[in-house]
């Protein structure tokens, strides 16, 4: 006999706080990099994809793919063909927790752990230092809030500190691959993959 399924709120501890914020990024050629020098600062895009609503996203009822579960997978997927890289060989994450069970979902759509071991992957410490990977070392938007179109530019500045070796206290040891995931529900998700600087 199964189980009632039971619904428990979300507190408010456990959503992003309303902020404002802005941001940049400098994007540039390979050839500017080496007519200026910058390769010691040069992180690489090794793949970026955005996905939207499938229809299968409400013709099948499922609450978790109705906030954005199944477009974060497909964009995983895309990053990992493009990058040939894979979960596996990502050190860092900084991933879109506007509430904190999309951080639990968020970990199975980017292959970080199986279908349905997000909590265990939680219980064994694998998303933290010392772990498989360290997610959120900027704590996240429930800690710096959400600000709607800065939001993934501070994701970005966290994972190129990362990357260059600048992050100070929260830094990831030995960080080569960082992995970024956006999500707007109504909705988009994007996921890129980052490389160090390879000079």
């Amino acid at each position: 006999m199964n189980a009632p399924m039971v619904y428990e709120p979300l507190t408010k501890l456990q959503c992003c706080p309303t902020s404002d914020g802005a941001g940049a990024a400098i994007l540039c050629s390979e050839d500017f990099v080496r007519k200026h020098n910058l390769q010691a600062k040069a992180v690489e895009i090794l793949g970026m994809s955005m996905t939207t609503d499938f229809q299968s996203t409400f013709d099948e009822k499922s609450c978790i793919k109705l906030v954005g579960s199944h477009m974060t997978k497909k964009a995983a997927q895309k990053v990992y063909e493009q990058s040939g890289f894979g979960p596996e060989n990502v050190d860092v994450v900084e991933l879109h927790d506007c509430f904190s069970c999309n951080e639990m979902i968020t970990y199975e759509a980017l292959g970080l752990c199986p279908e349905g071991q997000g909590g265990a992957f939680v219980d064994a410490g694998a998303n933290t230092y010392g772990g498989k990977v360290v997610v959120n070392p900027s704590g996240g938007l429930i800690s710096k809030g959400h600000p709607l179109g800065a939001t993934g530019l501070a994701q970005c500045a966290e994972l190129n500190w990362q990357l260059r070796g600048l992050a100070e206290k929260r830094q990831v040891k030995g960080a080569k691959a960082a992995l970024q995931h956006n999500l707007g529900l109504g909705g988009a998700a994007v996921v890129t993959l980052y490389r160090a600087p390879q000079s």
